[in-house]
């Protein structure tokens, strides 16, 4: 079997035409899944990059490999002592190894592994191609590379090529030459001056007064944001939203272009009917959600929900949509079922293969999601909610417990914890069964998030809280410092 796996860094698939988006930003993405089944509610394990990748690749949740942040001992993979074989689990069971194993060649154009030091990640991949930008690279650096592996090897059977592109992740570079075909779209129509209004006074980093740069409002993101034109420095009108969603979807746009690219290569070496094209993310993207602005800091529906598209010829109606729930690591067991192969007791994913045959939805009766990099937060995901655990906030001033009905409120507007205490001792129980079925399988017994959380703070905020105070007294926003001191006076004490 020929596969194509193209991974499009922080990509929401509300922004894609064949999710419904209203602007025309992905012409070829929606001409493949016109003959695929469109995955309405896949979600990654743990987000955002690395953890993500990682659990991906590994078919596993990041409290069993460890690596759930981004930054300090979470974002290393658990030494695995004296029971560690010959090969390392990553090299045994890997979804790239098991591909192997099955006789497929394994490729991949990325510079992921470097850019976060992910060398485990590596693991089972014959071909790896650098595009050597630490994830700073556009389309433009990935797709000859691409090219050129599809030159030398589409024509072979059995392979897979993972293509990673990272324009819709900050900062939005696509080439001033490329224009902006939206410029006479509107932007979505939710985020009302009122609401940017209200959005002036929140704090943490990628607010509305920290969209630029790192996203803290230091010297360093005002001087960083003047090579950014597509990002405003400041959401404070609707005209800077239109500003920064243009950005991201021109993005998009580009990288759909380049995808295009590619399918016209494997036209021309003939095989293009025959490729498997997978297309999906390693998280969204928060576009104004919860007050957040081009960061994926959170647990929430739009960091952790990804889109999946497949298009596997001859075993798929076209244009088929799934909605139920499925981790993203669910889809890689389910592949190595349709190939022939097991899926190794190691693995958290679970395959729904025979589902998929027989063009009929079978997924899971609610989802458990984590994120420790910015935040550190666990979610449960079930019927119509989306219920938040936040156990650091990020200097954000998140509620503790936030609860959501994202069938009527998709964009977090209304937090329905105090409302619907029966929901939550629903998605409280899910998560502590969740978490008693982690312990029963690890062979560490240790929760990563809890490491986090004794190493001071989620790694992106780190050492963030004195210099923001004064940033928060500065630009009128004291009472949110003081709150800040409130909720966080370890983090003053332990020196910040």
């Amino acid at each position: 079997m020929r596969i194509l796996y193209i991974d499009i860094d922080s990509l929401r698939p509300d922004h894609l035409g064949c999710y419904g988006y209203h602007r025309n930003t992905s012409p070829n993405i929606d001409r493949i899944a016109q003959d695929a089944v469109r995955f309405e509610n896949c979600y990654v394990s743990d987000s955002p990059c690395l953890p993500s990748r990682t659990a991906l690749f590994s078919g596993r949740y990041g409290f069993q490999t460890g690596v759930v942040g981004h930054g300090g001992t979470s974002a290393q993979p658990f030494v695995e002592g004296p029971s560690r074989e010959f090969s390392d689990t990553f090299a045994r069971t890997s979804w790239m190894s098991l591909l192997g194993k099955l006789g497929h060649r394994t490729a991949s154009v990325s510079s992921f592994g470097q850019r976060h030091g992910a060398w485990h990640w590596y693991a089972g991949f014959n071909d790896i191609m650098n595009s050597g930008g630490h994830g700073n690279e556009i389309a433009d650096d990935v797709t000859p590379l691409a090219l050129d592996w599809l030159s030398r090897h589409g024509g072979d059977d059995n392979w897979f090529l993972h293509v990673n592109y990272w324009d819709a992740h900050l900062h939005y570079r696509t080439p001033e030459e490329f224009g902006n075909p939206f410029e006479n779209d509107p932007p979505p129509d939710w985020i009302t001056q009122d609401y940017l209004d209200a959005s002036q006074d929140a704090c943490g980093m990628r607010c509305a007064q920290e969209a630029l740069g790192g996203g803290w409002g230091t010297e360093d993101d005002i001087n960083s944001y003047k090579d950014f034109p597509r990002e405003p420095a400041q959401l404070k009108t609707v005209d800077d939203i239109k500003t920064w969603i243009d950005g991201y979807d021109v993005a998009i746009r580009y990288v759909d272009t380049h995808i295009g690219i590619l399918f016209d290569r494997l036209s021309e070496l003939g095989v293009m009917d025959d490729v498997m094209v997978v297309i999906s993310a390693d998280h969204g993207e928060s576009l104004g959600e919860l007050n957040v602005w081009g960061g994926h800091h959170l647990a929430d529906y739009w960091i952790n929900r990804v889109p999946l598209i497949v298009r596997y010829p001859g075993k798929t109606n076209g244009g088929r949509v799934d909605s139920a729930l499925h981790y993203q690591f669910d889809w890689a067991a389910t592949l190595l079922e349709l190939l022939g192969g097991d899926v190794p007791d190691v693995w958290d994913g679970e395959s729904f293969a025979d589902s998929f045959q027989q063009n009929i939805e079978g997924g899971r009766d609610y989802l458990v999601l984590s994120h420790a990099a910015m935040t550190a937060q666990r979610s449960v995901r079930f019927d119509d909610y989306q219920y938040i655990r936040t156990y650091h906030d990020g200097y954000k001033l998140l509620d503790p417990e936030l609860l959501f009905n994202i069938i009527d409120d998709p964009h977090e507007m209304q937090n329905l914890a105090e409302q619907f205490p029966d929901v939550i001792h629903k998605a409280t129980h899910y998560l502590t069964q969740w978490h008693s079925d982690m312990i029963a399988k690890s062979s560490t017994a240790v929760d990563p998030m809890v490491m986090v959380l004794k190493e001071g703070a989620p790694y992106h905020s780190q050492g963030k809280l004195i210099p923001y105070l004064q940033r928060l007294r500065g630009t009128g926003r004291a009472h949110l410092a003081d709150r800040l001191i409130e909720r966080h006076p370890s983090d003053l004490s332990a020196g910040d």
